[in-house]
């Protein structure tokens, strides 16, 4: 049996201000990432009684937090700082339809003047928590 207390910490920083149906759209695309970059995090397949098969999923719980402009601009820079990869969504990709426009719509402005909406994070707990400083779990 696995631990159940993590080392490590998944968490998605969103913006407080956003409709909730942008929070949850937010949340799905900035995790979509992570099972790709850090195949560690992803468990087996799943099985019912009679044999269906599903998908595999994360191995840990995904924590969300909520915080305002400066609080992700904040867990951003630190994440940056200390060397941890992030998944970013800014408020120019609701305008977009596609991963092409995505990718291309962050491309055209520097870290700094990101208009961020979210972002994920994931490494050891005590680090991410620091990223963290300033945020609330998400109600």
């Amino acid at each position: 049996m696995e631990n159940l207390r993590f080392d490590t910490k998944i968490a998605v920083l969103l913006r407080e201000d956003l409709p909730t149906w942008q929070r949850l759209n937010v949340t799905a695309f900035l995790v979509s990432g992570l099972g790709t970059a850090e195949p560690g995090v992803i468990g087996e397949p799943y099985e019912d009684a009679d044999a269906t098969s599903y998908l595999p999923m994360f191995r840990q719980p995904v924590l969300v937090f909520e915080g305002d402009k400066e609080v992700l601009q904040s867990a951003h820079s630190k994440a940056g700082t200390r060397g941890l990869r992030t998944a970013i969504f800014t408020s120019d990709l609701f305008t977009t339809g596609n991963d092409h426009d995505n990718r291309a719509a962050v491309r055209a402005v520097g870290a700094a003047d990101l208009d961020l909406v979210g972002l994920t994070v994931y490494g050891p707990r005590n680090v991410v928590d620091k990223i963290l400083k300033g945020a609330r779990m998400h109600p």
